[in-house]
């Protein structure tokens, strides 16, 4: 019974690591086309009618993502976490309006930063190809890191402190 145990536990490892493998070259061809300018001076109004301009002080973290995207409904957590500690600027895609996206972030308990890019010229202009992505830039604005889908929490704890 416990040399069962074990081969399925190994099984279920292996599983785990050929998916996280398969799903990073998915991220990888994915983000290949992504805007990897270094970032211009951001100005723009967020949902709550504050205005967010990109301070050079700190890293930042860009994270495009829409409402109906099931993927980003499972990253906002980690999305979350990050944005307690570091400057998060969060742009929500073709997803309603303002007041809508405040009801939504309310619902689901968040409380970062969002831009609403209601036509999604912004997702354009960084030539995003699906939603989640993610840009990382470094306090000198140039980007340190840029991924297409799914981020774990330690994924993006760990590309923020390198960007520091």
């Amino acid at each position: 019974m416990k040399l069962k145990l074990i081969k399925y536990f190994k099984e279920l490892v292996l599983l785990i690591l050929m998916i996280t493998i398969f799903a990073n070259i998915v991220s990888l061809y994915k983000s290949q086309d992504l805007n990897k300018t270094p970032l211009k001076q951001i100005n723009l109004t967020l949902i709550n009618g504050t205005h967010y301009t990109f301070p050079r002080k700190k890293p930042l973290l860009i994270h495009f993502w829409a409402t109906w995207c099931p993927i980003c409904k499972l990253e906002a957590p980690n999305i979350q976490t990050i944005a307690n500690h570091y400057d998060v600027l969060s742009i929500a895609v073709k997803s309603g309006s303002d007041i809508f996206l405040e009801q939504y972030m309310k619902t689901h308990q968040l409380s970062y930063k969002i831009y609403n890019d209601e036509d999604g010229s912004l997702a354009r202009e960084y030539k995003v190809p699906a939603y989640p992505t993610t840009f990382i830039y470094n306090t000198k604005g140039e980007l340190v890191f840029s991924e297409v889908g799914y981020t774990s929490l330690w994924g993006l704890w760990l590309r923020m402190w390198w960007a520091s």
